[in-house]
């Protein structure tokens, strides 16, 4: 039997943000394990860009050649994916797909041709309470629906869903770990450290959903009592907060804050108080010595060495999909300090090693969140706790954190979680059609079913969509339903034409859309427009049927007048008008070609257009 095929969809592998870490973990493990044949559909790499051709599986790039020309509203769903994504299925026809994004990356893909075909996993992070409405209404459409954090798998459970369940983004725990005391003793010297001073470090893109003021006003209370204590900010000064105006305007001396610098030309990096960008390289002498950032920071080797200069580590956020700094920390056997919120919940509990920090809860302007702002006086009263700890008892908790993030976020047990789901996942038969989608035009009417019964139907049966109560579709039928706005048999034929219009938009084989049944006793009727020849067309529809007893008739007209004739009784089918019916030999047949009705009728053309006097006086 062929090894199942796997489709990782995620940031690129080598990106250095979370998911990029992740992704390329789990692509290395899913790799290694030599089980599958592995594909990576890369985010924010573009289509065709030579330089994904030297990873060990194959990778392909989801921007689209012409991403520069797109509008503004599609660059960002072209970034995700969402243009290139069914090509790259297509031409993979992977056994397992598994998308690891934010939820708003998969907006619409529960509409792509291949979505639940494919066996389909989201793996997403979810950051705030109440949980994002669209991953809600997601919900019933996701069948394998992971998260990152056991704050969000509780909060799904109490909306009713019992199937979403966490699974971590995972860690190479090998490249972080805690160093000989002689090593460590040394980095600090290299870096201008004294043995005596106590580092609170803490390691975080720039943006603002970091609390880096709280951490400021918390650490100025704590170095009042501990002036030889120094905050290492391990981040990028040219982005989101200006912690040089925040240094500032609380009256912070900048020699107290250290920072970690990158060189771009030779690779190396310094840990030193903040002197500007673009400066020169203590090793190559290049200005190209800039405060790390996601284009070029330093190397997981490097940055394990800057874990190793801290003495405790503080990580305060309003909300957070899994903050992995925190693990990589508690990997170094540091104590944590994290706000006791959203993820952190699982990172500051007794049996991860942390200490929780107390918050307050404020509303995001516009989402309404819950997010939260740390308390600066609970952030130094903690710090002060961990400074006065004996060392022993320091390294005990350290090692306690270390031991739990290994068992809990490890690649080796988060891939083997992966591997479980993947064999466990059928194959991909080979018959199936994963580029098209069908809409049940045909579906008849549910009888004696409630209001509520009969949406979750329409949508389950039509459309092939999975809706419940928190999906907005499905609230706004019912409302109609319930203050008679709507019977159910308009809303049934509503759905039929939404189903019918969508079903216009693929193209497919003339014969595969005509019933299988009715071969041989089929009429054509081909009248492109307009509402009023379709009116009066409902009037010789009784006449034509008993012209052609015992024969199905085939309205072809325009899809926005669909709803002009589609009720007629007498009307088998309304399907889309092309230019190319305009042909009644085609139509009927000539020659060996059998044709496909025994008769066209083509009331609103001329005799010079086409020949449909030929039927005239039968």
């Amino acid at each position: 039997m062929r090894k199942k095929k796997v489709l990782i969809h995620s940031n690129f592998c080598k990106a250095f943000t979370g998911f990029g870490k992740n992704a390329k973990n789990i692509l290395k493990h899913l790799y290694r394990c030599g089980k599958y044949d592995i594909y990576e559909s890369a985010n924010m790499k573009m289509s065709g860009d030579p330089s994904l051709d030297y990873l060990p599986w194959r990778c392909y790039g989801t921007v689209p050649q012409n991403y520069s020309s797109l509008q503004d509203e599609q660059k960002r769903s072209a970034g995700y994916g969402a243009f290139e994504i069914d090509n790259i299925v297509d031409e993979v026809r992977p056994d397992v797909y598994i998308g690891i994004e934010d939820i708003w990356a998969f907006t619409n893909f529960h509409h792509k041709p291949w979505w639940n075909k494919v066996s389909t996993m989201v793996w997403t992070t979810l950051d705030s309470l109440p949980i994002l409405p669209q991953a809600v209404e997601y919900a019933p459409k996701i069948k394998n629906y992971y998260v990152w954090s056991s704050f969000a798998e509780r909060a799904f459970k109490e909306l009713g869903y019992d199937h979403v369940k966490t699974l971590r983004g995972s860690l190479d725990t090998e490249n972080f770990y805690r160093l000989p005391e002689d090593k460590r003793a040394t980095l600090r010297k290299y870096h201008g450290i004294k043995e005596e001073d106590f580092i609170v470090g803490f390691v975080f893109r720039n943006q603002l959903r970091k609390s880096v003021p709280n951490l400021l006003d918390g650490f100025k209370i704590f170095k009042k009592q501990n002036p030889n204590s120094k905050l290492l900010l391990h981040t990028h000064w040219d982005e989101g907060w200006d912690i040089n105006r925040l240094l500032k305007e609380k009256g912070i001396n900048g020699s107290d804050i250290l920072t970690t610098y990158a060189c771009s030309s030779c690779n190396g990096y310094h840990v030193r108080t903040f002197f500007g960008q673009e400066q020169e390289c203590r090793l190559c002498k290049e200005k190209t010595f800039n405060t790390t950032n996601v284009q070029h920071g330093v190397s997981e080797i490097q940055l394990n060495e800057v874990y190793n200069l801290m003495d405790v580590y503080c990580h305060p956020f309003t909300s957070g999909g899994q903050e992995i700094p925190v693990q990589e920390a508690k990997l170094t056997e540091l104590i944590t300090l994290v706000t006791n919120y959203s993820c952190g919940e699982d990172s500051c509990s007794e049996e991860s090693g942390g200490i929780p920090l107390n918050w307050h809860e404020y509303r995001e302007p516009g989402t309404q969140f819950i997010k939260a702002s740390t308390d600066a006086d609970h952030i130094a009263e903690m710090l002060q706790k961990v400074f006065d700890m004996s060392k022993e008892d320091r390294l005990s908790q350290g090692k306690k954190s270390r031991q739990w993030v290994i068992d809990n976020f490890s690649v080796e047990v988060i891939g083997k979680k992966l591997e479980e789901f993947i064999d466990a996942m059928p194959y991909l038969d080979d018959g199936v059609d994963i580029k098209n989608v069908h809409y049940d035009d045909l579906y008849p009417m549910p009888q004696n079913l409630s209001h509520e019964n009969l949406v979750v139907d329409l949508y389950k049966n039509i459309l092939n969509d999975d809706v419940d109560h928190n999906t907005e579709g499905y609230n706004k039928w019912l409302s109609d339903l319930k203050s008679n706005k709507i019977t159910q048999h308009q809303l049934y034929n509503h759905f039929i034409t939404v189903a019918k219009k969508q079903n216009a938009k693929k193209p497919s084989a003339f014969e595969d859309v005509l019933s299988k049944d009715d071969k041989g006793k089929r009429v054509a009727v081909i009248i492109p427009e307009s509402g009023t020849d379709l009116i009066f067309i409902n009037s010789l529809l009784r006449n034509l049927q008993k012209k052609h007893k015992g024969h199905n008739i085939y309205i072809f007209t325009k899809p926005e007048f669909f709803e002009y004739i589609e009720d007629n009784p007498y009307v088998f089918k309304c399907m889309p008008y092309s230019n190319s019916l305009d042909n009644p030999i085609s139509m009927e047949g000539f020659g060996k070609h059998e044709g496909y009705f025994e008769a066209a009728y083509y009331p609103a053309t001329t005799t010079q257009r086409v020949p449909c006097y030929i039927h005239n006086g039968n």
